[in-house]
This record gives structure tokens, sequence and C-alpha cells, in this order.
């Protein structure tokens, strides 16, 4: 493998690493020193943390995961009606922040994929 990598950080899930703000700052620090500049930062969360620790980690520099695999909440008690209503809900969080969201142009680059137009299906 080389770098850079693609660290995927899951927090909240039965069994694994808790959904703690706290989990979230030590394994990006563990990541800092284990990879330096070399990584991507991913963060998801299961249920009703999905929201509060993505939105961390776009503060922290790191990449989002939303979806109904994941949360199948879109606010406090409202269930999301799709994948996209969760991701516009991110975007909007994000682009309030001032943070800048990455066109799919921009994350294929970052993850090395060839895109929709080089595939034969």
């Amino acid at each position: 493998m080389k770098p850079p990598f693609f660290v995927q950080c899951i927090f909240g899930i039965m069994g694994g690493i808790g959904a703690d703000h706290e989990n979230l700052l030590h394994m990006r620090a563990i990541a800092d020193r284990l990879f330096g500049n070399d990584y991507y930062l991913s963060v998801l969360a299961a249920g009703r943390h999905q929201m509060p620790f993505v939105t961390l980690s776009a503060i922290l520099g790191g990449n989002v995961r939303v979806g109904l695999e994941d949360s199948l909440y879109a606010g406090r008690g409202r269930l999301a009606t799709s994948n996209a209503e969760q991701v516009a809900k991110i975007r909007r969080i994000l682009e309030e922040l001032g943070l800048e969201v990455a066109t799919p142009r921009d994350a294929r680059e970052m993850l090395g994929t060839k895109g929709r137009e080089n595939v034969n299906f």
C-alpha cells in the first residue's frame, strides 16, 4: 500500500469505540503520529451521533460520511427520507461553518477512483 491512506473511523457501533468526541480526538492524534500528512481522515458515527461527529471531523480537517446505513434520522425524532436528505443537511452545516465541500471530481481524485465515465456499467 502506498500513501495517502484512507483512515475511516467508526464510532458508536456496539462492541466498538464509543461515540465520545474525546475518542475522535485520540484517533486523529494517533493517525497524525502514524501517518503524518499522508492520510485522509474520514469519520462516521451511528445513530444520533452521526451529525455531531461528522461535523467535528470536518472542523478538524477530516472528511465525512453520512447515510441511512449509519443513521435513520435527519433530526431529533425525525426519520430521514433518503441518503440525499442527510447529505444536503451536512452540506448546509459545513457551508454555514465556512468549510469547503469537495466535488465528486475532487473525491475521485483524492481516492484514486476512475469515475463513472471510465467503467463499463
